[in-house]
């Protein structure tokens, strides 16, 4: 008679949260931050009517003198101290209630803010050791890659072939997802199950300068490289938007120090990439200008000086730190940029979206697919120079089509499936 053993259960996995025990020791450093950033333009509005009455100045522009600069400091003072208070708080209780997060993932909603709050203020997040500084990581399954300890099983769950997925601005790499039952299409999923790739998706900090993520996934590649659990074929690099900037950032610093990676990259394919910019971040440089222009709208242009160097990077396309370097990058000044070509040995495709119906010089200025230029897609540039060489075959222009609908359009995914089964092995 057969011995019946009771099954084991499976250990229950926890559900997504979508606040974590960092996160309000991060909220609280946040507020303790934007409470002297208004503290001080309300001192800055405060002394610029001082101003006009001929009034002395504080011991630095912007700052009030003697009663009432001594309020204005006392209430930053007390801001400070308070944040830290709970800040220390806060960082005491959570080993005591990390079981609690133990092993549970963050939601896509609590993700999807944090990439929106990295790619605005990411710079000053990871600058003050913010917990909601994301770092970067390469992916595989939705989780993060450890190359000295790799999941068990992944040597007979990959192959040779890995296709990197880079998102863009404010994004992070759980928005490759495509819906259920919905007509979007998973390129990660496609180009598995058709090209034979094994996806690896990069997450990270948007708010970072391009150059200082280009550096790092550079980096992060050369592991990969080098700690494949197989024989590594080739590597197809799919970016969108600011992640084209990020993937062309790479190739350059990682051929600058001789990475072994570069050697096994193939493919690149550019998806709505702002090559020469984007009028949105230059929008946003133009506030700056109009709200210097007062002495009583001048403290205001802190506001606008929130964004993220990543943001700032996207007014032509910075893509070296040479670009950035040594420059108020709220300043306006002329587009300086080190000319970067497309890497050699490398095939490049790009894909470019205008909401327009058709090509007209209207479309291709002005029009664009809502965030970035037609012709910024396309690498094309008045300055010879500057003209990235995509091979006619290699540029393709999807229309009545929007920025974000470049992730999970079908006739984009088939156009890509298109390049890399027809790619050469180069």
């Amino acid at each position: 008679m057969p011995i019946i053993r009771p099954m084991t259960p499976p250990t229950p996995q926890k559900p997504p949260r979508h606040l974590q025990l960092s996160d309000l020791r991060a909220a609280a450093q946040l507020a303790s931050q934007a409470t002297v950033g208004v503290v001080r333009i309300a001192e800055g509005v405060h002394q610029a009517v001082w101003r006009t009455l001929g009034a002395p100045q504080g011991a630095q522009p912007g700052q009030t003198r003697g009663l009432t600069g001594l309020v204005y400091r006392t209430v930053e003072g007390s801001a400070q101290l308070l944040g830290q208070g709970v800040q220390g708080v806060l960082a005491r209780l959570e080993p005591l209630l990390a079981s609690a997060d133990a092993q549970a993932p963050g939601s896509p909603q609590r993700e999807a803010v944090l990439a929106a709050l990295n790619g605005v203020m990411g710079d000053r997040l990871a600058a003050s050791h913010n917990p909601l500084a994301t770092p970067m990581s390469l992916r595989w399954k939705g989780e993060a890659l450890h190359w000295q300890a790799l999941p068990p099983g992944m040597a007979k769950g990959v192959s040779g072939k890995v296709l990197l997925l880079v998102h863009g601005l404010c994004m992070n790499d759980l928005q490759w997802q495509a819906g259920p039952g919905t007509e979007q299409v998973d390129f990660g999923a496609a180009l598995a199950a058709r090209l034979g790739y094994t996806p690896v998706y990069l997450r990270y900090n948007t708010g970072q300068h391009t150059s200082d993520n280009g550096l790092a996934l550079a980096l992060q590649l050369e592991q990969l490289a080098r700690h494949w659990p197989v024989p590594l074929q080739e590597i197809t690099v799919l970016a969108h938007s600011m992640g084209g900037l990020v993937t062309r950032s790479a190739v350059a610093q990682a051929r600058l120090q001789a990475l072994q990676w570069p050697a096994h990259l193939q493919n690149i394919v550019f998806l709505g990439t702002p090559h020469h910019g984007a009028p949105l971040e230059r929008a946003g440089h133009w506030v700056d200008q109009l709200l210097g222009t007062t002495p009583f709208s001048a403290p205001f242009a802190r506001l606008a000086q929130l964004r993220s160097a990543g943001i700032t990077d996207l007014r032509y396309g910075h893509v070296l730190a040479a670009d950035w370097q040594g420059r108020d990058r709220f300043r306006r000044t002329p587009d300086s940029r080190v000319p970067v070509p497309l890497p050699d040995g490398v095939a490049c495709y790009t894909v470019a979206a205008t909401t327009a119906g058709q090509r007209s010089l209207l479309a291709d200025r002005l029009v664009g697919d809502g965030l970035v230029p037609l012709r910024s897609a396309l690498g094309q540039h008045d300055e010879a120079a500057r003209t990235l060489a995509f091979a006619k075959p290699a540029q393709w222009i999807a229309y009545r089509t929007h920025h974000m609908a470049l992730l999970h359009s079908p006739a984009v995914a088939q156009q890509v499936e298109h390049w890399l089964a027809a790619a050469p092995t180069v």
